[in-house]
């Protein structure tokens, strides 16, 4: 069987990193780099048998490229520290790392059931939610942004059926505000790719994200909590716009 190096990025994650951890048991290591927490994230990781490398945050690529270049297996499995490994997800990936190299791909697409709080997410473009996670040392890196970051690959890509669960936001406000610190690097982003805010950006296309999510990615199934998540993705577009303009003002 292949090597696998288990790769995650951290900061003050001292309520998501033990349930992470421990779903990467699996791995023939797990590499935690730190960037700076003030919390039990390091002595949490080191308990738990991870090798916690410290580097200071400058932006998620970057920090995901820093340990992926320090693992030592063929292999690279990254998690966020609110990612965890399902039981029928660490069966997939320890059955493909068996079979011949001929008969891998380069990398794998994983769905990821995102919840709120309790509650599993399906409708509103949250399910399956694929991300290239796993993939050859040699053949994938993040592509440097700063918001939104994923995994590019060289050579053939497939698809895997086992979920990462993805603990992401732990009630409404904590969404809210993360879509708000999200909207402020998108916005940058943005900036920095030479892009300008047209007629429409602070109009139809809040109405438009909603409208895509609440009815034609199904967020209607999910009831209340489906047009609250929809109200908050349009709220981000118009933030995400509004930014950009203020920015380009200056």
């Amino acid at each position: 069987m292949d090597r696998l190096s288990a790769v995650v990025i951290a900061q003050n994650e001292e309520i998501n990193i033990t349930d992470c951890l421990r779903s990467l048991s699996f791995a023939d290591e797990i590499l935690v780099c730190d960037g700076g927490s003030t919390d039990r994230t390091v002595g949490i990781a080191e308990s738990l048998g991870a090798v916690v490398l410290h580097r200071d945050f400058d932006g998620f690529a970057e920090q995901k490229n820093y340990v992926v270049d320090q693992a030592e297996g063929p292999w690279v499995l990254s998690l966020d520290a609110d990612e965890r490994v399902t039981p029928e997800l660490r069966t997939e990936i320890q059955g493909l790392l068996s079979i011949r190299p001929d008969d891998q791909a380069n990398g794998y697409r994983i769905p990821r059931k995102n919840y709120l709080g309790d509650r599993w997410i399906r409708t509103g473009g949250w399910w399956p939610d694929l991300n290239l996670r796993l993939f050859k040392k040699g053949s994938g890196r993040f592509v440097q942004r700063r918001v939104h970051e994923s995994v590019a690959v060289k050579g053939d890509v497939k698809n895997l059926k086992g979920a990462i669960e993805h603990r992401t936001y732990r009630d409404l406000s904590d969404f809210i505000a993360r879509m708000n610190s999200y909207s402020s690097l998108a916005a940058r982003q943005s900036l920095e790719d030479g892009k300008k805010v047209r007629p429409g950006d602070l109009t139809l296309r809040p109405l438009a994200a909603f409208l895509k999510m609440f009815v034609l990615r199904g967020g209607i199934l999910d009831g209340s909590a489906g047009y609250h998540l929809a109200v908050i993705h349009a709220v981000y577009t118009y933030s995400k716009y509004a930014k950009l303009r203020e920015l380009l003002s200056k």
